[in-house]
Order: structure tokens, then C-alpha cells, then sequence
């Protein structure tokens, strides 16, 4: 446990360099927003389509992974939406709830630190877990959101959806580089060095903005942020253990990827969205803090149980 939490502690300091930034002003959050603009258009979609570009589709799909990751994340997430009703709050507040329960950080901060952690051979069930969130999960608040507001949901928000999937960058970045991949065609050298150079970037610059972006959250309605927090550093790993260990077993290294990504803290799209539509931003912001700081240990402790040895 000791020594992985070394391993993860330098990931976190950056992230609290960045925090720091901001907090004094020394980072304003204009330059916070430019830095993460930099960070999810260019540096980690270089990334992202260099990865990609050397994975084929067969060695990057595995239909049992997505079902059990799939399958856990919903578990964590109903759970999530029922605690949210059973407390009588609308439907919007419950999707947003749902969406901290079980969605991580794993575009800004679970690629850069597996790929360094457990090589880049985890770049493949990492995509396949990002895509399902972006995708299912980052289509379903908006359709529940804005269905609910509108007591339905008609063809122009399942539009609004569909162009909002097929424009993200990480989608894009993934999808180009794997259709890169199918031509045959390799990366030619001076771009191969250009990329490599690009995404350096992405580790260090999105751990920075992470604690930048911090520096503005304020820890407000504890108690609701303790319980989503524990929900989505406890609950949703251990659902995906179930599922990828037992219920839908799958190769021993994928599963190992699976659940730590799992462990990862609240992810900071949901405040962007919490506050594009007005529901619950605050109770999003105390979230994504408490469960960024309590995520030193319980990501350290999950990583200590997971890789060989832990199991």
C-alpha cells in the first residue's frame, strides 16, 4: 500500500501544485479554462490518436469487458438515482447524483496515470471503459435532464446527443486513430514525433488544471458529497470487481485496468454540465473535491489490491 500510494503521490502533487495556482490567484480561472481547452483539443487527443493508431480495433474491443463494465457502472448508478428520489428530489438533481455515483476522472487523469502506471497496454481497456461513459452514460444525463424539463423526449434532443458524442474530442481523437490503424498505413516518423511530443503534454497539463479547476469548488453539502464520494471511490469499484471478476470474468490484466480506472474520483465534465443546466452545481463541486482528495487513498489502496500480489 506504501509503496503504490508513492507511485500514485507525485500524480496528486502536481494536481496540488495546481490547486495551489489557483488558490492564490496566481492561476486565474481564465487561465484554467484556456490550460484545459489545450489539454482535451491537442495535447491528449495526440495522445490519444497515437495510441489508437497503433491498436486495432480487433485487439482493442472485447464485448465481455464493455458488457461488465457496462453492467456494474449501471448498478452503481441506479443505486445512485434511487437514494436521489427516495429523498425526494426531481428527476434532473437524480441524474446528475447518478452520473458523480459512478463516472470517474479517466480522460484527464485515468489515462495519463495507467499509462504510466501499468504501460500502455492499458490504453485498450481504458478507450473501451471512456467510450461507454462518454457515450451511454454522457447521453443519458442530457436526455434526462432535458427530458424532464421538457415532460419528454423528442427527436431534437436525441440529435443534440448524437452530434454532442460524434464532436468530442476523445471520440474523435479514438476513432480517427483507429481507422488510421485499419489502413494499414503506419504513422510516418516526423508525425509519429510530433504526437509524441504533443501528448507529453497531456500528463502534466491535465493533472494542473484538475487542481486549478479544484481551487474553485467549495466543499458545500457535505453530507450529499460524502455519500456520492463513498458511492463512486467504493461502491463503483467494488461493483465492477463483481462483475469483471466474477459475474463476467474477463482477462486477469483488463480486470486489474477495469477496477482501478473504477476507483478513479469524480469526473469535472459533471460540473460543467451541472452548470450548463442549473442542477445542483454546488452539490457537484463539493463532490468532485471531497472525492479528488479522499481518491490519494482509497485509489492507492484499490491499486494495492489489484495489481499481482494484491489479488
Amino acid at each position: 500500500m506504501i509503496e503504490v500510494l508513492l507511485q500514485v503521490l507525485p500524480f496528486f502533487a502536481i494536481i496540488g501544485l495546481g490547486y495551489g495556482a489557483g488558490r492564490s490567484g496566481f492561476f486565474p480561472a481564465e487561465a484554467t479554462a484556456w490550460l484545459t481547452k489545450f489539454v482535451f483539443y491537442f495535447a491528449l487527443s495526440a495522445m490519444l490518436i497515437r495510441f489508437s493508431a497503433n491498436l486495432s480495433f480487433a485487439q482493442v474491443w472485447d464485448s465481455v469487458l464493455v458488457i461488465s463494465y457496462f453492467a456494474g457502472t449501471l448498478a452503481v448508478y441506479l443505486i445512485g438515482f434511487a437514494v436521489a428520489l427516495a429523498r425526494k428530489r426531481p428527476v434532473a438533481e437524480a441524474a446528475v447524483e447518478a452520473q458523480c455515483a459512478c463516472i470517474g476522472n479517466t480522460g484527464f487523469l485515468g489515462i495519463p496515470m495507467f499509462v504510466l502506471l501499468f504501460g500502455e497496454a492499458s490504453v485498450g481497456p481504458v478507450m473501451l471503459m471512456l467510450a461507454v461513459d462518454l457515450i451511454f452514460f454522457g447521453s443519458l444525463i442530457v436526455i434526462l435532464i432535458t427530458g424532464s424539463r421538457d415532460g419528454r423526449i423528442g427527436f431534437g434532443i436525441l440529435r443534440t446527443v448524437g452530434l454532442g458524442v460524434l464532436k468530442n474530442p476523445m471520440v474523435m481523437s479514438i476513432s480517427f486513430g483507429l481507422i488510421w490503424s485499419a489502413s494499414g498505413m503506419g504513422i510516418p516518423t516526423p508525425v509519429n514525433s510530433f504526437l509524441v511530443t504533443l501528448g507529453a503534454a497531456a500528463t502534466p497539463g491535465a493533472l494542473f488544471a484538475i487542481g486549478a479547476s479544484l481551487a474553485s469548488k467549495s466543499a458545500e453539502r457535505v453530507a450529499v458529497a460524502g455519500w456520492l464520494s463513498f458511492a463512486k471511490l467504493v461502491l463503483h469499484p467494488a461493483a465492477i470487481a463483481l462483475c469483471a471478476l466474477v459475474i463476467w470474468p474477463v482477462d486477469p490484466y483488463a480486470a486489474m485496468v477495469m477496477v482501478a480506472v473504477s476507483a478513479l474520483p469524480v469526473a469535472g465534465n459533471i460540473y460543467i454540465q451541472a452548470a450548463h443546466y442549473g442542477v445542483a452545481p454546488q452539490r457537484v463541486s463539493a463532490t468532485i473535491l471531497i472525492s479528488t482528495a479522499a481518491s490519494i487513498v482509497t485509489l492507492s489502496a484499490v491499486i494495492a489490491w489489484v495489481t499481482p500480489g494484491g489479488m
